[in-house]
């Protein structure tokens, strides 16, 4: 190990950043923020350093660096464009045992500026040894992804409750379980989405628990896995997923999203196709609520959205009538995420000032919509479910008023590999895929906007038709 990993308590005490460059003004930004009082020591100063000294946040020496310049820091940084002057401050740092950084001269410094991840009080640092900083900030970018940006606030609450759990809990074991379940579970959520009095309230009523017979609560999470392409996925979406015990998705969850869901997670199909439901909605909503029961976090996964045609609402009613705890984490719903794929924007200043989504399910045979309120003038007509009734909904619009040169897109399997984009009219898209062999899921996309494909298609999996 080539650098000794360690944290600095900084807040106080002084520093000196040698260099008055934009350089120089990172490090000066990261000592303040570490609560340093810093001097910089420049004949000039950049714009950046400039403003920190009008703003009274740092102390300027404005003369060139001299060798006793160093004394009475604990912290220097140097950070300018002369290899001279660079050299000449880590010669006079070490000389005093200073602790001594020199900005893209690993073999000068006794410490490095590692990538941070600030979730203050959580604080995450990579570093590479100086052999490259871009893999550092790579590994950092895929860590940020990872933890929740309220992390702090999490941990600040554990610090609150922290004496309190330990007067409580007097097994070492229990209170071991006691903070596991906290920081992986419903309340970590509740913190996460910025509920933090009910979070104190379901803390308070589980240390309860474990002060007694221990009685796990469980929680149900409405998750939007969205149309298709997993890195379309919310973090927190992939963060539940990857805690769940158990997983009821739907037949719309493709299989590279269900690929994220945690390996050892019990997972339940309950896909709908057409009028063949694998489990009916009433027993859906029964198996959230009985494996929440059972203590388990329960993840609803769910292609788009949960709330947009997703019977998301239906299912969270059994649970609030059966006093389950939820939530709902949004995902892209089909009409977003395919249109963008399929480069037809839903509304463009010249085309289309509005938007509606409709269902194109068949019931009986038959598309009940309020077709008036469709056939409208610069309007984007999005319809869901669409595939089997295509050819009636497209005579029905026709039947309304809308011209049948309209333009039509039929959007396969949008935002995955296989997608392929069908664009033609409304009296002819149907004849266009007759012999296609479509299959679900698809997006029916109707208005001007549609021309608007030829030009903006940019998604290279894309099979244009």
């Amino acid at each position: 190990m080539e650098y000794l990993p360690i944290f600095l308590r900084l807040s106080g005490r002084n520093c000196l950043v040698v260099g008055g460059g934009e350089v120089a003004a990172r490090k000066v930004s990261l000592l303040l923020k570490a609560g340093a009082r810093v001097t910089v020591l420049a004949p000039e100063l950049g714009s950046s350093l400039t403003q920190f000294l009008l703003d009274n946040k740092i102390t300027h020496l404005q003369k060139l660096f001299s060798f006793e310049d160093v004394r009475g820091y604990c912290v220097v940084v140097s950070a300018t464009n002369s290899s001279q002057i660079n050299s000449d401050v880590a010669e006079a740092a070490n000389h005093h045992d200073i602790a001594v950084n020199v900005v893209d001269k690993p073999e000068s410094c006794s410490f490095i500026f590692p990538s941070i991840i600030d979730r203050s009080p959580v604080i995450a640092a990579i570093s590479t040894g100086g052999a490259s900083p871009v893999l550092a900030r790579m590994l950092r970018e895929r860590l940020e992804s990872l933890i929740p940006s309220a992390y702090g606030k999490l941990a600040t609450l554990v610090r609150e409750y922290r004496q309190k759990v330990k007067d409580t809990v007097n097994n070492p074991d229990r209170r071991r379980e006691f903070w596991e379940s906290t920081l992986q579970g419903h309340i970590a959520e509740l913190v996460y989405s910025g509920q933090e009095p009910q979070a104190r309230d379901e803390l308070d009523k589980q240390l309860q628990n474990y002060a007694g017979p221990q009685t796990r609560s469980g929680a149900v999470y409405l998750v939007g896995a969205g149309p298709g392409d997993p890195d379309l996925l919310t973090f927190r979406a992939l963060r539940l997923m990857q805690q769940a015990d158990v997983v009821v998705y739907d037949r719309l969850v493709s299989p590279a999203v269900l690929d994220l869901v945690r390996r050892d997670a019990e997972k339940i199909y309950a896909g709908k196709k057409r009028s063949q439901h694998t489990i009916p909605q009433e027993k859906i909503n029964d198996l959230l609520a009985r494996h929440a029961k059972q203590g388990k976090q329960v993840v609803r996964l769910k292609g788009g959205d949960p709330f947009i045609f997703g019977r998301g609402g239906e299912e969270i009613e059994t649970l609030m009538q059966q006093g389950i705890a939820f939530q709902v984490i949004p995902g892209i719903t089909a009409a977003s995420g395919c249109a963008s794929y399929a480069g037809i924007p839903l509304t463009h200043r010249d085309y289309a000032q509005s938007c509606a989504f409709v269902t194109g399910h068949l019931k009986n045979g038959d598309i009940d919509l309020n077709w008036a309120q469709l056939v409208v003038e610069n309007q984007t007509l999005v319809i869901y479910m669409g595939l089997l009734g295509l050819r009636k909904l497209c005579q029905a619009l026709i039947d309304h008023g809308a011209n049948p040169t309209l333009p039509a897109a039929l959007v396969e399997r949008g935002t995955t590999a296989t997608q392929r984009v069908f664009c033609s009219t409304l009296e002819t898209l149907a004849d266009k895929i007759e012999t296609a062999n479509v299959k679900a899921p698809t997006l029916i996309i109707v208005g001007e906007v549609v021309n608007l494909h030829s030009k903006l298609a940019w998604f290279k999996g894309e099979n244009r038709q």
